[in-house]
């Protein structure tokens, strides 16, 4: 596995129009850990999340869909129930993963952060594939930008905790951190 032009290759890569060009001057320190499922609880493989990212998801193809399929969001990468990775925003650009949030002080964290999102919900456990995956897309992560350090490795819950509690009480923060 290897970055190169702000994309991980061998990698999927689903092209999101949902980014923009980061500030001028800022650096990529942190690193964001969400999780997703469409429909919500249910794990259907990435062609939703895709259709999500990628503003083509169908409000007509499940009740819920009709409440975000106008949304415009999307994540630098996606980590299935299997430990593929999709990738949809390269790391040049913010993904729209973060959305209101604030790391020990500093708004906009899409502004210098990278969103992984791992296919699941807030109370199944992730599976060992994603672990996996996950162990070795943040490893090489922080070796292209080195001050993504431990302590700036968080939770969508850490910098939205009014909005969002994911990925969880059920991700393994520990074992992952020990891992790094």
């Amino acid at each position: 596995m290897y970055i190169g032009s702000g994309w991980l290759w061998p990698a999927r890569h689903i092209i999101s129009k949902n980014c923009a060009p980061r500030p001028a001057g800022s650096e990529i320190d942190l690193l964001v850990i969400h999780s997703i499922s469409l429909p919500p609880n249910q794990f259907a493989g990435s062609k939703w999340i895709d259709d999500l990212f990628t503003n083509q998801l169908d409000p007509h193809a499940h009740p819920y869909f009709a409440q975000i399929s106008r949304l415009q969001v999307s994540a630098h990468f996606l980590l299935d129930r299997h430990g593929h990775i999709t990738q949809y925003v390269p790391l040049n650009l913010q993904a729209w993963h973060a959305g209101l949030s604030s790391f020990k002080g500093r708004g906009n964290c899409n502004d210098f952060s990278i969103g992984i999102e791992l296919e699941g919900d807030e109370v199944t456990p992730y599976t060992s594939e994603q672990y996996k995956s996950l162990v070795r897309l943040t490893r090489l992560l922080r070796e292209e930008y080195p001050a993504i350090t431990k302590q700036r490795i968080v939770g969508h819950c850490h910098i939205a905790p009014e909005r969002k509690s994911d990925p969880g009480d059920v991700f393994a923060w520990d074992w992952f951190y020990e891992q790094l």
